[in-house]
């Protein structure tokens, strides 16, 4: 685990965020490439990336803050800290790097100060892909709509391009430790480090602590699925699919789009179930699950609307 990549003039660079620019870039570069070999512009593909960029980052954080578990703890951030409770030791909680209040009779960590724009900063993770992709789409409508740009023929880009980029956004999770599996005895477990002297334990080995699977969160966690690497394999696999099997042969723009939905959907609910983070969820399903089975239902609808009609009468006689 490696929540900070590097360091450049004092300022650190979150692992996560860094991958997440970088499944940005080689997204960004595949949809130019793609635009010349179909004779569309490239400048509209580099605003277009951008909008998607801004506005899924803001749907990814919108859709984690209210989704995933934890929205009353930035309410409560803001307005009460004292009702935030930080599983922390007494040591780490009065630290410099948290300046937490230990509160005794509970035996837990509490803020030290209110923040009300916690819910904001992305850039320390919690993000969700769902709601990046739903962020993403809207930012995409309205550029494409300004510059009059084929909107279906841009969602076969996406097709293949956003696949490209969950890759690499995975790789980072796996290095900011989110997103983690359940204890397993494969010979391709991992296991993340857990609390130093100088560094907080990954989330994973504080949830193994909490539910006494070890001593105590200065242990490694127990082995586990790797699911941020089953992710990013799957994504890779999905985008050589769009890419090279289904572009070639569509037979209606926006089928390559339905192609990655289908496939991604199918792929993250199985992944899903190997997940052991907190990330929400109703009727024993998480809440991507239940998304996913969401936009599975939207790809059959777009199917069904952008195919193209076989008549069905017979032939007059001439």
């Amino acid at each position: 685990m490696r929540p900070e990549l590097f360091s450049l003039f004092g300022v650190g660079f979150p692992s996560y965020f860094v991958l997440l620019v970088t499944g940005f870039l080689f997204a960004t570069a595949a949809g130019v490439l793609w635009a010349r070999r179909v004779g569309q512009s490239p400048d509209v593909v580099v605003d277009l990336s951008l909008a998607m960029l801004l506005s899924g980052v803001a749907g990814s954080r919108i859709f984690s803050v209210l989704f995933d578990g934890y929205l009353m703890d930035f309410v409560h951030l803001c307005t009460d800290p004292a009702l935030v409770d930080w599983r922390l030791d007494k040591a780490t909680c009065e630290s410099s790097a948290y300046g937490g209040h230990w509160d005794a009779a509970r035996d837990v960590c509490h803020p030290g100060h209110s923040d009300c724009l916690a819910w904001a900063e992305f850039w320390t993770g919690g993000l969700t892909f769902y709601g990046g992709f739903i962020g993403a789409t809207v930012g995409a409508y309205f550029l494409l709509k300004r510059d009059k740009f084929p909107f279906w023929k841009a969602a076969d880009m996406a097709g293949f391009a956003i696949p490209l980029g969950i890759a690499f956004g995975r790789v980072g999770c796996l290095l900011a430790g989110c997103c983690y599996g359940a204890v397993c005895s494969l010979p391709w477990a991992i296991t993340f480090p857990g609390r130093t002297a100088t560094h907080g334990a990954a989330p994973a080995t504080e949830a193994h602590a909490k539910a006494h699977l070890i001593a105590d969160d200065w242990h490694s966690s127990l082995p586990m699925h790797p699911t941020q690497i089953y992710e990013s394999l799957a994504s890779l696999g999905i985008a050589a699919i769009a890419y090279y099997v289904v572009h070639p042969r569509k037979r209606y723009d926006g089928q390559v789009l339905v192609a990655f939905m289908t496939l991604y959907a199918i792929a993250r609910f199985l992944i899903e179930l190997l997940r052991r983070d907190d990330r929400g969820g109703l009727l024993g399903l998480s809440t991507s699950q239940l998304i996913g089975v969401g936009l599975l239902v939207a790809s059959g609808i777009v199917h069904v609307v952008r195919s193209p009609k076989v008549s069905l009468r017979a032939p007059t006689a001439t």
